[in-house]
């Protein structure tokens, strides 16, 4: 049966699998197979005879643990399966069981975003620190990022640095009493309580420390210093933990994680052994040189040097659109040629094509392009633009501005507080919208109702929903009436619904284009991917190029972005581009002049090597 067993491995994936103990890191390369190489290591650990029971691996979602199990099962149907879990229900079990040496009851409730929220309030309105100066969001930021470094409430009081830092030490005790005194605990308090109850009630840790004997842990590099001492401590006894990852990959540090753990991970193990898994088996040959090149400029963790048997492909297509709606366009007409001119094969279908942006509030002009021209897409990881809650609000201000007597607007604008609404009642009382521009009007409204002030800029999500509203300026200059503004808002959003089959959960037969963020790209694969918006300040962000490491993550991301590309990648930039409002000449960015001339068709003309700028 071994033999068998291992004939579906490449040489690479046969040495990761059948050296089982002692600790060892796994160098994943994109596409190279890894979920096959820990699911198929779980299994020849199991017939080794090893005790399913005593082997442990962990992921970070809930379809990633499922499909190992699914895999496991497979080939042994009548073995009681290994536990195959998340690091969250991994230490939700642990605390299920033990939690009470810590004064965590046996039936915890987990608290979701929102309960986590309403406990923020409800510790702010107890020491009397006004939502509207310091946004509960933001605290609740905080906290978690206190959290996933394992420091403590008592811990943070004596860190605290600067007048936000001291408001977070007062709110954290508070709260912390508040999850206690409701049996509760958050999602960030699983892995925080669990490494406690460990280092606190040594007996415990040695329990199950010497039941998981082998221990697998995929996805490294996104694991954040919490994750990391967990796994480091469960592994203590035996010693024979796997880490599987692709440093390369490594694109969520605004999350926590830290692909230093690697060198930790060496540090605290130092006989740990390496296996490079470097053979693709997703891309073009052509596809995996770009991506090589661009990703080899990255000094601070180890890159492979991806290779394939697929054929060498198709050239990578680079375009310069004239604007952004030129962009969608292109793409447009690129997916829709006579089937022969097709990049793929006579069976192409829209679901075999992605499109890839750095944020979310590019969508915006795809959306728009394919409404009007019939293409089904589905927008994954969030919601279609003239959808999302923030755009929704400006729009009811300026619905109200351009009909007092629309009292949908009126009640969703009342809803936003009675403070605010106040406020836009008297500004509305003053001021006459058919005498300016939409673009001013909308500025002039968000300024004096102080909408903007509901979100923080240094949180993640609503930085996110800062740029939308920016976004939405791009349109207001596009219609400088009101009246056309709205009515053109309207008439995108009538395009948005189902009887349509555009933009829904329920495309049409044949599939429909996927549109997403990079970020939400990873894990993903396509036949046929574009990337757009390929200019300095749009991709890398603006926020990256000062700053090396967060240059460096910038490029992993492209390099997913790359690897997501099964047969054919396209890159776009315009030469001009209405952007948050503002219309602007923008370089092309650094990573398409970094990419080798040999893998570019022939009708692609950059700048290379001494005319290239200066970059960081």
């Amino acid at each position: 049966m071994e033999k068998d067993f291992l004939n579906d491995l490449n040489k690479e994936q046969i040495a990761a699998v059948t050296h089982t103990d002692g600790p060892m890191v796994v160098l994943a390369g994109a596409g190279s197979g890894k979920t096959r190489v820990i699911t198929y290591k779980i299994s020849y650990l199991v017939q080794k005879g090893i005790d399913p029971f005593r082997i442990l691996a962990v992921t970070f979602t809930n379809k990633a643990a499922n499909e190992m199990k699914e895999r496991v099962k497979r080939f042994f149907p009548k073995q009681p399966t290994p536990l195959i879990t998340t690091f969250h229900a991994l230490c939700a079990k642990f605390l299920r069981i033990d939690g009470k040496h810590i004064g965590l009851s046996s039936s915890f409730v987990i608290y979701d975003e929102q309960d986590q929220q309403d406990a923020v309030k409800e510790a702010m309105l107890k020491l009397a620190i006004p939502t509207k100066e310091y946004k509960p969001n933001s605290i609740l930021a905080s906290i978690s990022q206190a959290k996933n470094e394992l420091i403590d409430p008592q811990m943070y009081i004596s860190l605290a640095r600067g007048h936000f830092q001291e408001v977070v030490a007062r709110v954290y005790p508070l709260y912390q009493n508040i999850l206690q005194e409701n049996n509760a605990a958050d999602f960030d308090d699983l892995l925080l309580k669990t490494v406690h109850l460990f280092n606190n009630f040594s007996d415990v840790g040695a329990k199950y420390q010497d039941r998981f004997q082998y221990i697998l842990v995929d996805e490294y590099q996104d694991t954040n210093h919490a994750q990391y001492v967990l796994t480091k401590k469960l592994a203590q006894k035996w010693g024979n933990i796997c880490v599987v990852g692709d440093f390369s990959q490594s694109i969520y540090s605004w999350r926590g994680a830290d692909f230093r753990n690697l060198t930790k991970f060496r540090g605290d193990f130092p006989s740990t052994q390496t296996f490079a898994l470097s053979q693709n088996y997703r891309s073009t040959q052509t596809i995996l040189t770009g991506a090589s090149t661009i990703i080899a400029k990255n000094t601070t963790h180890p890159v492979l040097k991806l290779w394939t048997k697929n054929p060498e492909g198709d050239s990578i297509t680079i375009y310069e659109a004239r604007n952004e709606q030129n962009e969608a366009e292109f793409i447009i007409s690129e997916i829709s040629q006579p089937k022969a001119d097709r990049p793929l094969a006579e069976n192409f279908q829209y679901n075999d094509v992605a499109v890839l942006y750095r944020t979310n509030a590019q969508s915006r002009v795809i959306e728009e392009v394919f409404l009007h021209n019939g293409i089904p897409y589905i927008l994954i990881g969030g919601t279609r633009f003239y959808e999302r809650k923030e755009i929704k609000d400006v729009l009811a201000y300026l619905r109200l501005l351009d009909n007092p007597k629309d009292m949908v607007s009126y009640k969703r604008i009342e809803k936003l507080g009675k403070g605010r609404l106040q406020k836009f009642l008297d500004f509305q009382s003053t001021f006459d919208a058919s005498k300016f521009q939409t673009i001013e009007v909308l500025d002039q409204v968000v300024k004096h109702t102080g909408y903007l002030e509901l979100y923080d800029e240094h949180d993640e999500d609503d930085k996110q929903r800062l740029e939308n509203i920016k976004e939405l300026r791009s349109v207001a200059v596009a219609f400088p009436k009101l009246t056309n503004f709205l009515e053109n808002v309207a008439l995108v959003e009538q395009e948005y619904t189902p009887e349509k089959k555009l933009g829904t959960k329920n495309p049409p037969a044949g599939g429909a284009v996927t549109l997403m963020t990079l970020h939400a790209a990873k894990g993903l694969e396509f036949p046929i991917v574009f990337m757009i918006g390929m200019e300095e300040g749009l991709f890398p962000h603006s926020r990256a190029t000062m700053d090396r490491h967060a240059l460096e993550e910038e490029r992993r991301l492209c390099y997913v972005g790359m690897t997501r590309a099964k047969k054919k990648l396209y890159f776009s930039y315009a030469r001009k581009r209405l952007f948050f409002g503002q219309r602007s000449s923008n370089t092309i960015s650094r990573f398409l002049l970094e990419l080798p001339e040999n893998v570019l068709s022939q009708n692609t003309s950059l700048v290379y090597k001494d005319d290239a700028p200066e970059f960081l």
